[in-house]
Formats: C-alpha cells, sequence, structure tokens
C-alpha cells in the first residue's frame, strides 16, 4: 500500500520521517514549516485521494491539530466511508500537543484513554481506517515508533546497529522536543537540533529526491556516534566530515563530480540537472520553491550556465523571491513583485504574502509575470465588433 507522510519541518518531524522510513517504503514525504500551512497541505491530499484508486496509507506526525486540520479529518473519514471497502485508504495521525486536545474538544471530539497505554488518547471518527492518537508525554518521533503498526508491514525492522542507533536518536530528540533538560540525552539533543539545522535546507533542498535520505542518514550517522560515546562537542567537529562522507555516497555515480570542490558546490551541480525542482514557466523562467539562498546563488548560476534558462527564480515560504538572470531580467521580474535590486540579481514579495507549496508558489508567480492576455468578449464594446447600423 502506497504510504504519503506529511510532517512537521524541525527535528521531531523529521526524527519522525526517519523512524517511518526505518519500518516502511515510504514513498512521499512532505514537510510543513508552519501549522498554519497544515490546511492547505491536506486539503490538496484530499483531492488526490479521492481520485486514487487503489487503497493509500497517509501519516501525519507532529503537526498540530487546529481548526481546518480538523476539518479535513471529518472529510476524510466521511470521503472514506463511501469508498468500497477494499478501496478505503488509511489515516494515522500522531501528535503530541495540547493545543490539538483543546481543538478537537471545541469541535466536540472528546479524545478518550487507550485502555493498552496509560497518557495516550484516541479520537474517533466513525471510521476504522482512521487513527487519531495524541500523547503529551511522548514526542512525534517516539510515537512514529510505539504506532508504527499502524503504518508499517508486519516483521519490518532493521538490523541490530541500526535500531541501537535509531533508539539513541529517538531518546534524543524527545529529550530535546520535550525540554527535559534533567534527562542525559538531552545534550545529545541539543547537538541533533544544531546539526539538523544547519544541514536541513544548505545542502539537499526540501522536494529534491534525495533530501530526506540525506537528513535521515545523517541523523542516524549522529545518533550512531553519540552512542559510541562522542560528546557534542566532537559530533559539532565532525559534522563537516560527515556530510562529505554522504555527499560522496550521493554523487558516487554522477558524472563530472569534482570531489576537490566543497559539499556545496559539488552537490549544486547535480541539483543544476534536477526536474525535479524547478518548473518552468510560460516564458522560459524556472522557478524553484523553498531552496536556501546560498544553495540558489550556486544552482541558478549553474542552470544558466548549462543553457537550461536566462532567468531563474526561487520562491520562499515566506513570500520572498530571488531572481537571477544572464540577460538583465532579473530586476524586471522584481519589479513585478514591489522588489528591486541589479539587473540580474533581485527580489520581490508575493501578492498573497506567503507560499505553502511549490504549486502555490506557481499560482501566485505566472500570471503576474505572464499575465493573460484581456478577454475583449467580456468588453461592453464586444457586441458592437459586428454591427452595422
Amino acid at each position: 500500500m502506497t504510504l504519503t507522510q506529511i510532517t512537521h519541518h524541525d527535528l521531531d518531524g523529521y526524527g519522525a520521517s526517519t523512524v517511518a522510513a526505518r519500518f516502511a517504503p515510504v514513498g512521499r514525504v512532505i514537510h510543513v514549516a508552519r501549522y498554519s500551512d497544515v490546511g492547505p497541505v491536506v486539503e490538496d491530499e484530499l483531492k488526490r485521494l479521492r481520485a486514487a484508486e487503489a487503497a493509500e496509507t497517509l501519516l501525519m506526525t507532529d503537526l498540530g491539530l487546529e481548526e481546518p486540520t480538523i476539518a479535513f479529518l471529518r472529510r476524510f473519514a466521511t470521503m472514506n466511508r463511501g469508498r468500497a471497502e477494499g478501496a478505503r485508504h488509511r489515516l494515522v495521525v500522531l501528535d503530541h500537543h495540547a493545543s490539538s486536545l483543546d481543538q478537537l474538544r471545541r469541535q466536540n471530539l472528546e479524545p478518550l484513554p487507550d485502555p493498552e497505554r496509560a497518557g495516550l488518547l484516541r479520537t474517533d471518527l466513525g471510521d476504522a481506517n482512521v487513527f487519531v492518537l495524541i500523547d503529551e508525554a511522548h514526542c512525534a518521533t517516539r510515537m512514529a515508533y510505539d504506532q508504527r503498526d499502524l503504518y508499517a508491514a508486519e516483521g519490518v525492522a532493521p538490523d541490530a546497529t541500526a535500531a541501537a542507533d535509531l533508539a539513541t536518536m529517538i531518546e534524543a530528540v524527545e529529550a530535546l522536543d520535550l525540554w527535559k533538560k534533567g534527562d542525559p540525552a538531552f545534550a545529545g539533543g541539543l547537538a541533533l537540533d544544531e546539526l539538523f539545522w544547519d544541514s536541513v535546507t544548505t545542502l539537499v533542498p526540501p522536494g529534491h529526491p534525495w533530501h530526506d535520505r540525506f537528513v535521515s542518514d545523517l541523523l542516524m550517522d549522529a545518533a550512531g556516534r553519540l552512542r559510541a560515546g562522542a560528546t557534542p562537542a566532537e559530533l559539532e567537529r565532525r559534522s563537516g566530515e560527515m556530510r562529505a562522507r554522504l555527499v560522496d555516497g550521493l554523487l558516487a555515480d554522477e558524472p563530472g563530480d569534482d570531489p576537490s570542490l566543497t559539499a556545496r558546490q559539488r552537490l549544486a551541480r547535480a541539483l543544476a540537472r534536477s526536474d525535479v525542482l524547478f518548473h518552468p514557466l510560460s516564458d522560459g523562467t524556472l522557478l524553484s520553491f523553498g531552496l536556501d539562498s546560498g544553495t540558489f546563488q550556486r544552482v541558478s548560476d549553474q542552470v544558466m550556465e548549462a543553457g537550461r534558462s536566462k532567468r531563474v527564480v526561487n520562491v520562499q515560504r515566506a513570500g520572498t523571491l530571488s531572481f537571477r538572470s544572464i540577460d538583465g531580467t532579473a530586476l524586471d521580474g522584481a519589479r513585478a513583485f514591489r522588489g528591486g535590486g541589479h539587473r540580474d540579481a533581485a527580489g520581490g514579495k508575493l501578492p498573497n504574502g506567503s507560499a505553502h507549496s511549490l504549486a502555490d508558489a506557481i499560482a501566485q508567480v505566472e500570471p503576474v509575470l505572464n499575465p493573460p492576455p484581456p478577454d475583449l468578449s467580456a468588453s461592453p464594446f464586444a457586441a458592437l465588433k459586428n454591427w452595422k447600423g
């Protein structure tokens, strides 16, 4: 059964996706930075799942249940009950926020204690294929491990070494996420958190097929070193070595790789050839979403040098746009979005103020850069065009 995971863009969210990937073949991971963006993201998934013929599993971790998300849960359950029995989807929601409990109760969905696990609460939506679980005492990473039977095939498990490293990672993430400063694993959690934020968008950006593999392998490598006795300071000193080793693995079969360059420079060459990161607009501009500014600078240069486009634009979740060009048109693009800068390097701001996905960014940028021709038939004078008096 196809498995899609939607998870928070923080250490706990990536910890949960790392756990899930160790027990199940996750087909796609969507990372959501802001809880306010969860509503639009899950609505897109609901549309997709309505049209899907075969049953799928949707796993949601560490997202916080706000009113639009709870409305989605209800619509999902209603939709699912209307499908043929063998084609019904499975929805697994694992959360640990106190605010989620408040929101559920406001929506007349009272979470009830699980009879088998103390502290775990379940919410019934009238569908045996929908599991909404909240546990304030544990982070989403641990919940993804404890509740793995809900989304993973029975009997799938990592080997002994990977299992030990996974346990170390879970303990460190939980200590950090729940801010257990007296826990011996807390210092390791801080080190993982710093390594995570230093690496999550700077090398392999979200949206690229290598992204989740890179971040998860980095967290597991760091956890293994913590388990072997490395101090946070030693982990920090070895972070560059760890990232470089992972990049070596990713680029092992890449043509033209130059190991004498930095990890980011090497990856920029490979990323510039990616058809996944860039969407061509109707005027030939290539649009990317959510790239780190340093990565975008390097990748856009490689894209234009290779002749793929004369202008590239990157849209950030916060709504800022960065244009780069080799024909002096970056500034023209930025001016269309109330911005400015240099002829070949400029920036602006989205009309809506933010974007939650690549599709959302495209929907806002395309009509501004390339406005459709006016509909002359809508003109009050259109009726007079062929009039003969």
